[in-house]
């Protein structure tokens, strides 16, 4: 007999002992990779609009839509932040619940907020596409610059006229995200506006003797007598350069936390403001250290604590020879898929595993009655008769079975299983496929069903009303055998 109970204990320890990847970002990943720690000083305290995903490594449409995701940041670089936060981190589990993460992979966008540290949230709920992310971080990026014309020019440059100026001449009409973005850096160091190339700016043309389009002028000194034409190529970092000759950038990320340590030797307290002193043995060193703290709640539009949902709960294993012939292959078995599991499993058959529980436990939700799963691990002594009858290769395998029909199927691959094969997305169709009968069949090779032994009745000897129940063990589809004409795709459902 099945003991469900145990069985999914078992199948989370093996799932535990598999060697999945930590991360679906590696360090070398555009994607920034956040955590509880760092949220604050990298995300909330920026200036500019981030993308963040809250993913688990274990999560199919997460591994799904990791290359856009990886696509979009590079296509975002410079402009807008892309990062990711693993929720299956314990450590990260309060940060997720904080953001409302009911499910995998959830997309926020985050962008300041009036505020310093209090961002505004939103729900990304566009295409899980490159395109998709990056044209909705896009419309949300703040802009900074000032649209001018011949008749505010002048009150323009009025304003704060000691402050540092630049100026772009365009024919565009709308502000490019390139120019919001420098903006961004050089928020409340250099103003920065645009002037379009039309008739109602022909004074402001000639007063700055502009030609061409587009071009860049920067006002050291926020006046126009002091014009410098910039003559680079119109891409940030040389843009971002030729600013900086009025003033520097805003650090992104904040800079870390400051702790002042004071020598072992230093007697008397150094002012704050001190940054020399005779002695170099007692001067005051700087030392700058990560914040070791959790970062404070998000600024959640509807913040509530929600508890974060549990991983789908592992398909059974099927530990024992009579097990796998009481629940597929018996002789009024229906149709069941076996994830025939070596006893090393690797990243693929730990996947695979995922995906078939993801598969499950979304039908259970939704109350689709659906033929059932099981890990048929290689201890379970019909692991070796099953691939030796069906003339099964090495390594994992994943077959469908039907015991009264007498046909099994393998999941189609272009040779050795792999990752594409057993995605969730992967899974559900094929799945899907057999229960509308589609795809070729093979036929069972003799002897792999027992025959089902009828019990014999003496004659002039009134029958047992009663049926036998075989060890106590009642099967499901123990019910009138089916017509032959039924159509063999619905006979599953």
């Amino acid at each position: 007999m099945v003991y469900t109970g145990a069985i999914t204990v078992a199948a989370a320890a093996l799932l535990a002992a598999l060697p999945v990847s930590a991360s679906l970002y590696s360090k070398s990943s555009p994607v920034i990779q956040i955590d509880a720690k760092n949220y604050d000083r990298l995300i909330a305290q920026s200036n500019y609009t981030s993308i963040v995903e809250f993913y688990a490594p274990w999560c199919g449409h997460c591994k799904n839509l990791q290359p856009a995701y990886e696509k979009a940041a590079k296509n975002l670089a410079g402009l807008a932040k892309v990062a990711a936060v693993d929720c299956d981190e314990d450590s990260n589990k309060p940060l997720c619940g904080q953001f409302g993460v009911q499910g995998f992979p959830t997309l926020k966008i985050i962008k300041p907020g009036s505020k310093p540290g209090k961002p505004i949230v939103e729900d990304y709920q566009g295409p899980r596409t490159a395109k998709g992310i990056v044209d909705a971080v896009v419309d949300k990026i703040p802009n900074h610059v000032k649209r001018v014309d011949d008749k505010t020019l002048e009150g323009w440059l009025a304003e704060s006229n000691e402050t540092a100026k630049a100026i772009l001449f365009t024919d565009k009409g709308k502000t490019s995200a390139l120019l919001k973005s420098i903006a961004i850096d050089f928020k409340g160091s250099i103003y920065v506006a645009q002037i379009r190339n039309t008739d109602k700016e022909k004074a402001s043309l000639e007063l700055f003797g502009i030609t061409k389009f587009p071009t860049l002028i920067l006002l050291p000194g926020g006046k126009e007598a002091e014009g410098i034409v910039y003559d680079g190529e119109m891409k940030k970092e040389a843009m971002v350069a030729f600013l900086s000759q009025a003033a520097a950038p805003n650090p992104d990320p904040a800079p870390a936390k400051v702790k002042l340590q004071k020598s072992k030797d230093a007697k008397k307290p150094k002012p704050k403001d001190s940054t020399k002193s005779a002695d170099p043995a007692s001067a005051t060193e700087e030392v700058l250290e990560e914040e070791a703290t959790e970062s404070p709640s998000p600024e959640v539009d509807t913040e509530k604590p929600v508890v974060l949902p549990e991983p789908a709960p592992p398909i059974d294993i099927l530990d024992s020879e009579k097990e796998l012939h009481i629940v597929c292959l018996g002789a009024k078995t229906g149709t069941c898929i076996l994830v025939l599991l070596p006893n090393s499993p690797d990243e693929v058959g730990a996947a695979a595993v995922g995906s078939f529980s993801e598969v499950a436990h979304r039908h259970r939700l939704h109350n689709r009655k659906l033929f059932p799963f099981y890990v048929l691990p290689e201890k379970n002594g019909g692991f070796t008769q099953l691939k030796g009858a069906l003339s099964l290769g090495d390594g994992l395998q994943i077959i469908a079975v039907n015991g009264r029909r007498g046909w099994w199927k393998k999941l189609p691959t272009d040779g050795t299983i792999s990752a594409k094969d057993v995605t969730e997305e992967a899974i559900e169709n094929w799945v899907d496929a057999i229960r509308l009968g589609e795809g070729t069949k093979e036929k069972m090779p003799e002897g792999l069903i027992p025959e089902e032994v009828e019990e014999p009745v003496v004659e002039d000897q009134i029958p047992v009303e009663e049926p036998i129940v075989v060890e106590e063990v009642k099967v499901e589809e123990t019910k009138a055998e089916e017509p032959t004409a039924s159509p063999e795709p619905h006979d599953e459902l």
